[in-house]
This record gives C-alpha cells, structure tokens and sequence, in this order.
C-alpha cells in the first residue's frame, strides 16, 4: 500500500488546467497536459514512493516479483505483466480519429514490424506492443466523443440533410446498401480520395453543415461536430469520416467501452480511462502523425448502431463498469459529504486507487496507514494485506479502483 508518483504527458491538444489543478500545481501550465499515467507500461511507468521518500518504478518492481505483486493468476495470465493501464484524460481539443487492434491482430503486427526491424519508437511504427488495446473512458465532467458507426440509415438522414451536388453519389453509395459493407465502401472511398477531390468535397460539407445550423437542422449537434473538425483540420478525410459515426455526450459518471476496432475520437472533457497494457493506435485522420490506411482497414469494425452509455452496475459506494475486457475492470467509489462509512477493500489481485474528490485515510490490518488526498493514487500489490478506506474530508470523496479484469 504505497503512494505513486505519476506521469503527465504534454500532447498538444490537453488542458493547460485540469491536470495541474487535480495534482495542485500551479494553473495554468506552461504547456498543455494531455494524460496522467497510471501503471507500468514500459513508455511511462509510475513510481513508488516509500515513507522514506525513496522511489522505484513499478515497472522494476513488477519485473522483479511478478507472484506477489500481481498474484499468481494474473502473472501466469499476463505473462508477469500488468495487464491494465489507469489514465485521467484532460481534452481541451479533439484527439486524432483512431481504433485499437485485437489480441491476434496486435501479436501479429507486432511481430511482423519487430521482423522488419522498425524501431519501437519509429513514428511509423503500428505496433509497438505485442497486445490488444480494450478500453473505457468514465466522464469526470461532460464528456464529447464520437464512438461506433451510427445505424446507416440515420447517417443517410443526416447526408440527406446536409446534401450537395459533390455529396450526392456518396450519400446513394450508402442508401444504395445501407449495411455494414456498405459502411466499409463509403469509408474506405472517403478515406482514400485524391486531394484535389478532397479540396473541392470538404468545402462544400463544411458550407452545408453552416446552413444547416443556422437553420437548426435535426442535426445540429453534429454539423457542430464536423464545422469544429474541419476548422482545425481543412484538408483531412477524417473530417468526412467524423460524419459516419455517433456523436455522443456523457454526463460525469457515465462511461463507454471501446473493443478491438471501435473507431472513435475523443472531442472535449475530463475522464478517467482504463486500459489493456498497450499503445497500439492505428489513426485514420485529424492528426499529423502517421496513418496507415490499408493496416486501419484491417482493424476497423464496421458493425454499426448506437452505442451503448454505461452507467455501472450498483456496488458498494459506487458503480461497476463490467465489460468483457479480461485486461481490466473499473469501479467508482463514493462518499456524499458527512458520511464517514468505512469501505473494505480486498487485495486479491494488482490494482490501483485514484483518488479524484476529497480525502480519505487507507488502514490496512497491519496497522498501517496513508493519506489518500485528491489527485494522488495509490497501488495495492496482490501481497498486501486487506485495505479499509474511510473519508475524513468534510466534503463528498471519490475513488476510482482500478483491477485486473474477471474475465479469462
């Protein structure tokens, strides 16, 4: 049971307040703070701080024991490694329009870019873990994403609304087959369209979303979206893409899942994120870093529909987030101010405590005890004895429990 020191990692498109605000630094930032990392992934692993004020990675100490401060499950499973990565998120921009791969897609690639001898930190490397890349975002405050491929026939609606002259054959290539594949043809054109096609096609979206706002369209909301999009981005496939897909606003506490293929793209708000143990991205667009076209086609899921909003299933203090991810699971504790109730918390396996309101005193059975105060987070090796954690702040209290997931 002991404190973390943590990460931050200073993408262009962060906050230059949030993160410095939730750790109590000085606000606003010099530089905008993207994500705070949580785990021991080999990119940016966090470290333990003793009473003494010492310090060792938990990458180092995972490596060094893997039985006991993973159990022995989750170390035979995961092969020593922790098989989760916790995150806050903090978007002051929207992110790069991307999908994560499968388990089999992921080793593959993995070790077919280790075969051709590219660098783990090449920029144009897909793959530069081993591992599939499931994850959950939980919105700290609202929280706009784009996420799944919405059901064709409300994507031919919107088209329909929004038509050109130059949009007109896309919008028929999609009412003419409005399925999954057709989804892939409508996309996969899109994507791959000539740039002086691009330069005239985007123009004239962008004035029709204009219009259409300015009439208060059914589909305001996203012609938003796609005005935001195309402003920072005028020449990028990805603005068209961003109109396929469903455009969603989470309230704090609500949460979405993204498996292996899940295209999406995180817009604007703060969250907290968990993740398998990995950094693999394959990016269709907004970005200026390096997209893959044929190797995104081979990961991207075009099943399609709404996306399912997870509220968590009621548990003690809080919220489960089950999903079938077997890397991780997700709970949300909470206290409403004044009540004192004291929680249990088992250590049957690796997790992390992230403390993102109030202040709470963990005591475990050995009479050990530590301060748990907002922003700070604290790992619990699979060895440690059984942790009880009770609010003393006057106000309410939030902790987000990060472990490995139940399902093999």
């Amino acid at each position: 049971m002991e404190l973390l020191r943590n990460a931050v990692r200073p993408y262009a498109w962060g906050s230059r307040t949030t993160i410095p605000e939730l750790l109590g630094r000085p606000v606003p930032a010099p530089h905008p703070e993207a994500e705070l990392w949580m785990g021991a992934h080999p990119g940016d692993p966090s470290y333990i701080v003793a009473p003494d004020g010492t310090e060792r990675s938990l990458l180092e100490l995972v490596d060094s024991d893997p039985a006991g401060q993973l159990g022995d499950r989750c170390a035979r499973r995961w092969g020593g490694r922790l098989p989760f990565l916790l995150k806050v998120l903090a978007a002051e921009e929207p992110l790069s329009m991307q999908a994560h791969p499968s388990a089999e897609q992921a080793a593959e690639g993995h070790a077919r870019e280790e075969k051709a001898g590219i660098p783990r930190d090449a920029p144009n490397r897909n793959y530069p873990d081993p591992t599939a890349k499931p994850e959950l975002v939980c919105a700290l405050t609202e929280f706009h994403a784009l996420a799944g491929f919405r059901e064709p026939s409300r994507t031919v609606a919107l088209l329909r609304a929004i038509e050109t002259p130059a949009l007109a054959k896309y919008t028929s290539l999609l009412d003419a087959q409005p399925d999954p594949d057709g989804l892939r043809a409508l996309f996969t054109t899109w994507i791959t369209l000539p740039q002086a096609t691009l330069d005239e096609l985007l123009p004239e979206v962008l004035d029709a979303c204009v219009l259409h706002v300015k009439e208060h369209g059914e589909f305001d909301t996203e012609c938003r979206t796609i005005l935001e999009l195309g402003e920072a981005h005028p020449r990028d496939a990805g603005v068209l893409a961003a109109l396929l897909l469903n455009r969603l606003t989470l309230r704090a506490g609500e949460a979405i899942y993204l498996p292996a293929g899940n295209l999406h793209l995180y817009l604007h708000g703060t969250a907290v994120e968990i993740l398998a143990n990995s950094d693999n991205i394959l990016r269709c667009g907004l970005t200026p870093k390096h997209v893959d076209v044929p190797e995104l086609l081979r990961v991207v899921d075009f099943g399609c529909g709404e996306m399912p909003v997870l509220c968590g299933e009621p548990g003690p203090h809080g919220a489960v987030y089950r999903t079938n991810a077997p890397e991780f699971e997700l709970s949300r504790l909470e206290w409403a101010a004044g009540d004192r109730t004291e929680l249990d918390v088992d250590c049957a396996g690796p997790q992390i405590l992230l403390c993102t309101e109030g202040t709470l005193m963990a005591g475990a059975s050995d009479g050990q005890e530590v301060k748990l105060e907002r922003g700070q987070s604290m790992w619990l090796a699979a060895s440690d004895p059984a942790v009880r954690l009770r609010p003393v702040g006057a106000g309410r209290s939030q902790v987000f429990r990060a472990t490995a997931g139940t399902c093999d």
